[in-house]
């Protein structure tokens, strides 16, 4: 008995595997979202933005686009940039 219930995990650990590398195969052969591309282009745009916004009106009373932040504005926009080219490794 012991060994024929052996047999059985091994089977299912070995159907498991396999539909876990046909899984992966198929997700690798999915096109993109609709709006992946989108998403990914407005975080870099939407940094960019940012950044241009705070240099402009940094000579100004009240910096835009978080006066509170002051020099902090540059990092968030940055860092907006960095997860639009986070995504572009899965971009198809």
């Amino acid at each position: 008995m012991a060994a024929a219930g052996k047999d059985v995990s091994k089977r299912k650990s070995a159907e498991t595997e396999r539909s876990k590398a046909e899984v992966a195969a198929a997700r690798k052969d999915t096109p993109n979202p609709v709006w992946f591309k989108p998403v990914m282009f407005g975080f870099m745009l939407l940094g960019l933005i940012w950044i241009v916004v705070y240099y402009i009106t940094s000579a100004s009373a009240m910096p835009l686009p978080i006066p509170q932040l002051g020099q902090a504005n540059i990092f968030i926009g940055f860092g907006l940039i960095l997860v639009g080219f986070l995504m572009t490794p899965w971009w198809k």
